[in-house]
């Protein structure tokens, strides 16, 4: 028997010629692709892209000194506010339009915590009228109690009170649950200025 080879198919170079057909098919696809209108720029501007410790320092210093400075203002002021604030305040009820608020006092000291009727005062109906007369009882108000004056009259009844006190100013006020009447200024140490009563008021 011949020892002949026959001659079969050659594999290498059908692998060969796929390779290259393949590789031509690869040429032309990466050809036909077409990188997007900028793309590159976008990849360079990328949050955090070639940032430093430095930049970001850079960035939050002015943040970090305002913060400062407001911290110190604000410590100021309030040390301001603590050294100059002030004192309590005497909170009133409103009283009418045109009013002014007076309170009433009692010389006698016993009577300056009750509501008896003995520790009341008068306010009277007429100030030119016996303040201790039957008729002349407007109403009574107590020690502490404001009364809101609307105006005062200089010539009414002298009157004294228990401490020696004298005065003839009457003030035109209204009290609590609106009664009115006339205040002597011996019930009262007003240091507010009240108008004077009109002459048709009196």
């Amino acid at each position: 028997m011949s020892g002949t080879v026959g001659a079969g198919p050659r594999y290498g170079d059908a692998d060969e010629e796929a390779a290259a057909l393949l590789r031509a098919r690869l040429r032309l696809a990466d050809e036909q692709i077409e990188t997007p209108a900028g793309l590159w720029g976008r990849v360079r501007e990328q949050p955090g892209a070639g940032r430093s410790t430095t930049g970001v320092w850079a960035r939050r210093r002015p943040l970090a000194v305002a913060l400062a400075v407001a911290a110190a203002v604000a410590a100021v002021a309030l040390g301001v506010w603590w050294l100059v604030r002030p004192g309590p305040v005497d909170i009133r009820p409103a009283g009418p339009p045109g009013t002014v608020p007076v309170t009433v006092y009692n010389s006698e000291e016993a009577c300056r915590t009750g509501r008896t009727l003995e520790c009341a005062l008068r306010l009277a109906k007429d100030p030119h009228t016996a303040y201790a007369a039957r008729g002349n009882l407007a109403g009574r108000v107590w020690h502490g109690e404001v009364v809101w004056a609307r105006c005062v009259a200089s010539d009414g009844q002298l009157l004294r009170d228990e401490e020696g006190v004298t005065s003839t100013r009457w003030y035109r006020v209204t009290g609590a649950g609106g009664v009115s009447g006339w205040l002597p200024g011996v019930r009262t140490r007003n240091t507010r200025e009240v108008p004077e009563c009109p002459a048709g008021a009196r």
